[in-house]
């Protein structure tokens, strides 16, 4: 019998220390398997720092960047690892795409072409404490590739004074360039310089700015108004697709532009043809202010005409675009309305469509903000009338030259 209880003893040791041992195992195994399979909450931490680590070590060689927030100086800068960033140039970079800056590459003011890997581009010196004041929503994933916005390539921004915007090139430079007389003093960026915008390039070229016009009003959210709506910030790209420019960075105030009465004393007196009255006079900001520095392009593709000038005769006052067209529309003469349109059209226009657009230009600029049409019915109204186009019109949008595109005594007709 004591043989007997001492089996049962042992054996009821082995089998405690069997499942001592199993039971071991297995935690051992489950340590394991929670090492090699950490929780979800674990994969979205670790990914966030892996991606922020991956962002900032081949910052120095992908050099990208993207501006997030409106913190004043460099604070605005962060780097991420989202889609769509801007590129960020060094100095030594943007000296080698411009020659050090040549003035042979200086485009206007302090603008330069530059090319570099390839690329062809338009470099804005300005004060590092503007950059902030870039609206960086309108060259995001949605906008970037906006076909009437000029795209913002990068930036360099510097510890001085001054940083860097690297915008497309636009190769046939503004509409200011074309219209007032620019391009004689840019031979080395555009190939000819005796030429002119034809009818059908200044029609669509019109319908361009208002569509980007409709996409800032009234597709963003919340829409975004330019308040620096005039030909110098419309660029033209080697096919003539209009775009528009020079977002945030004005630099010149409503102050600045009342100190020069006189045309002759300083062109910049043009800016004060663009500006709504309510924005003149109280400081209104809304879409209508746009709408009307608008209607004055419009007129200037008309006309070929700046938005204030002075007569020849000592002691004139100075001529308001928009008023001057009001005059003439009152008057209803047609020659009168014909000597005004711009003389390097000569008669290669259609007037009725003229005329149309005339009073189109007309409503843009009313003194009051109500009765100006916005951004969608102005494309709707232009897109009409290109459609109405005559379909003997062979030239093709991005042709500019001397030769006639409609026969001016067909037109009359019809009339």
């Amino acid at each position: 019998m004591w043989n007997v209880g001492v089996y049962i003893a042992l054996t009821i040791v082995i089998f405690g220390a069997i499942i001592a041992v199993a039971a071991a195992a297995v935690v051992f195994v489950i340590r394991l398997k929670r090492k090699e399979k950490p929780n979800l909450g674990s994969i979205d931490s670790d990914m966030e720092l892996q991606q922020l680590g991956f962002s900032v070590r081949t910052a120095a060689s992908d050099k990208k960047v993207s501006f997030e927030g409106s913190q004043e100086g460099l604070d605005h800068v962060h780097l991420t690892p989202r889609k769509g960033l801007l590129e960020l140039y060094t100095i030594d970079e943007l000296k080698k795409a411009t020659e050090d800056f040549n003035p042979g590459n200086q485009i206007e003011g302090k603008v330069y072409h530059g090319r570099l890997n390839g690329k062809n581009m338009a470099i804005k010196l300005i004060k590092t404490e503007h950059v902030s004041n870039v609206e960086v929503r309108l060259f995001n994933v949605a906008t970037h590739q906006h076909p009437n916005i000029i795209r913002l390539l990068g930036t360099c921004v510097t510890e001085g004074s001054s940083s860097f915007l690297v915008f497309e090139y636009a190769k046939n430079g503004s509409l200011k360039d074309w219209l007032h007389g620019g391009l004689a003093m840019k031979n080395q960026f555009i190939a000819s310089c005796y030429c002119f915008l034809t009818w059908k390039q200044r029609l669509r070229i019109s319908r361009d700015v208002a569509v980007a016009l409709q996409y800032m009003h009234q597709v963003m959210n919340p829409s975004y108004i330019h308040r620096n709506i005039k030909s110098k910030n419309i660029f033209l790209d080697e096919d003539f697709n209009a775009k528009i420019g020079d977002f945030g960075i004005r630099n010149s105030s409503v102050e600045d532009e009342t100190k020069y009465p006189d045309v002759s004393t300083n062109p910049a007196i043009w800016n004060l043809g663009y500006l709504a009255p309510e924005y003149l006079h109280q400081g209104v900001v809304s879409p209508a202010v746009d709408i009307f520095a608008y209607g004055v392009v419009l007129l200037e593709i008309l006309s070929g005409k700046t938005p204030i000038t002075r007569p020849d005769n000592k002691g004139g006052t100075n001529v308001w675009l928009s008023e001057k067209i009001k005059a003439i529309l009152v008057s209803e003469n047609r020659d009168e309305l014909r000597q005004w349109m711009d003389c390097a059209l000569g008669e290669n226009y259609w007037f009725d469509t003229a005329l149309t657009m005339a009073n189109l230009a007309r409503a843009c600029t009313e003194e009051d903000p109500c009765l100006r049409p916005n951004a969608g019915e102005i494309v709707e109204k232009l897109s009409r009338l290109m459609d109405e186009s005559p379909e003997d019109e062979h030239m093709l949008i991005c042709e500019s030259s001397c030769k006639p595109l409609v026969n001016s005594s067909t037109n009359n007709s019809s009339e």
